[in-house]
């Protein structure tokens, strides 16, 4: 009988370890004991064994469930694996195997609670004397606490923070991740002074017409609802529901009729400000031309700029805020424009769209990408704000700028680089949100092209400032 020693929590490192040991030894899986902490019996690793071949859906079945909280999680992974080299090479789409049906609900499971963990923590500020921290505490399911890390590393780059659980903790200090120790929720703060904004905007966005408590709690359990804020809110609401709906009923027959956009756009168009203040003050005045926009977000930066960039539209963070690029993609650019050596604050960063396109989903804004039609009413603004900006370089950020900018669609792709953008000197490279949303594996490279790309457009730049 053979025992093998693991790590508490999520051991991947250490069960692969094992698991070259054990299968170069021949050992079947009745003969193993797994251990949750080291033993006297504990199998020791003296000796390397040879890395053992596995399909990439194996592969990550392994990553996913070793996370699981099951003690026997172990055990059942070896039998799979054990299985797939004896020759059952089809196992894991037999889904009517009890082993491939007990693996695959784990799977779930875990990936479960990775989607709470990534929609439901919360942060809160705490003044210390290096600036500020943000602190959130979640309880997961699994030992999924590293597993989630990149997404919070990827969104909050630049953020001092701490992710508190009953099973560990994860702290970044902006570059460097440390895992620490389990913590107890009275470690972490109970308010701060954002939430009540917070829950004024959650509140706003509840819609009484739609209200289904049992959906709700299928989409968000109540286990989580003493951690959110916006929780706090939800009886209220559920209670005056019915008024509200009565209200809503007896002012719909007083809402202005559906707006003609290329209306608006002659309209605005007879006005034709003089300075950039005057365009703001008209663009902030106009009601927006997409489903969902609250309020508009204009550019910001200097006149006469070296290089003007120009992303798709605000997103659900900068629409809260009213400024341009401060969510996760922002960031991300600012890191891009700091690695080229480009200083973001003598730059000038706008949208093609001024206003942020969304569908509601619950309590959430889910992004929605503008349609031709729609860049094609916002192009009269963002026209004129270029004119009256001047930037010796405009860069578009992604499809949608480059169809604003160009007047006709352009494959990001194809047209890579510099380019001449009706009339303006350009430059096409991808918007910092599709390096979000691109599998891990990828992103190292994208990351360094798109860092060269801003190194291009920084080089562009001073040649077009020596020729002015």
């Amino acid at each position: 009988m053979k025992r093998v020693a693991i790590q508490p929590g999520a051991d991947l490192d250490g069960f692969r370890a094992a698991l070259r040991r054990l299968i170069a030894a021949d050992v079947p899986p009745q003969d193993v004991v797994w251990d949750a902490a080291p033993s006297l019996f504990e199998e020791t690793a003296s000796a390397a064994a040879p890395p053992v071949a596995l399909p990439r859906r194996v592969a990550d079945i392994i990553r996913l469930v070793v996370c699981h909280s099951d003690p026997e999680r172990y055990a059942l992974l070896y039998q799979l694996v054990w299985r797939i080299r004896h020759g059952e090479k089809t196992l894991p789409a037999i889904a009517s195997d009890p082993l491939i049906h007990r693996l695959h609900g784990m799977e779930k499971s875990v990936r479960r609670d990775l989607h709470k963990m990534h929609a439901y923590v919360r942060f809160r500020r705490v003044e210390t004397p290096d600036g500020d921290h943000f602190v959130a505490w979640f309880e997961p399911d699994h030992f999924i606490l590293e597993a989630t890390a990149q997404f919070f590393i990827d969104r909050f780059i630049s953020m001092r923070w701490s992710i508190l659980t009953p099973v560990g903790s994860l702290h970044l200090d902006r570059d460097r991740l440390v895992v620490g120790p389990p913590a107890q929720r009275s470690d972490a703060p109970q308010s701060d002074g954002f939430e009540e904004g917070w829950r004024t905007y959650y509140e706003s966005t509840f819609n009484p017409a739609r209200l289904n408590p049992t959906v709700m709690r299928s989409h968000m359990a109540k286990k989580y609802w003493k951690n959110l804020p916006e929780a706090q809110s939800i009886p209220d609401l559920i209670r005056s529901a019915p008024s509200r709906v009565r209200q809503m009923i007896e002012q719909e027959s007083a809402m202005p009729r559906k707006r003609d956009p290329q209306k608006a756009v002659a309209a605005m168009a007879d006005q034709a400000p003089k300075s950039l203040a005057a365009l703001n003050k008209l663009i902030l005045a106009a009601q927006p031309m997409v489903q969902g926009g609250t309020r508009a977000v204009l550019g910001e930066g200097p006149h006469h700029p070296d290089i003007a960039f120009v992303g798709e539209q605000p997103g659900d963070q900068e629409d809260l805020a009213g400024k341009p690029f401060v969510g996760p993609a922002g960031q991300l650019l600012d890191k891009a424009m700091a690695e080229a050596g480009i200083d973001r604050k003598q730059a000038y960063v706008t949208n093609a769209v001024k206003h942020f396109k969304f569908e509601p989903r619950g309590k959430r804004r889910i992004h929605a990408k503008p349609t031709a039609g729609e860049v094609k009413h916002y192009r009269w603004w963002l026209e004129k704000e270029l004119d009256l900006v001047k930037p010796k370089l405009v860069v578009a950020l992604g499809a949608t700028a480059a169809l604003a900018l160009a007047g006709k669609p352009l494959a990001v792709a194809a047209n890579r680089g510099s380019l001449i953008l009706d009339g303006r000197p350009g430059f096409i490279t991808i918007h910092p949100s599709f390096l979000l949303r691109m599998p891990d594996e990828d992103k190292a490279r994208a990351w360094k092209e798109f860092v060269a790309d801003m190194k291009a457009i920084r080089r562009l730049s001073r040649e077009y400032e020596k020729a002015a």
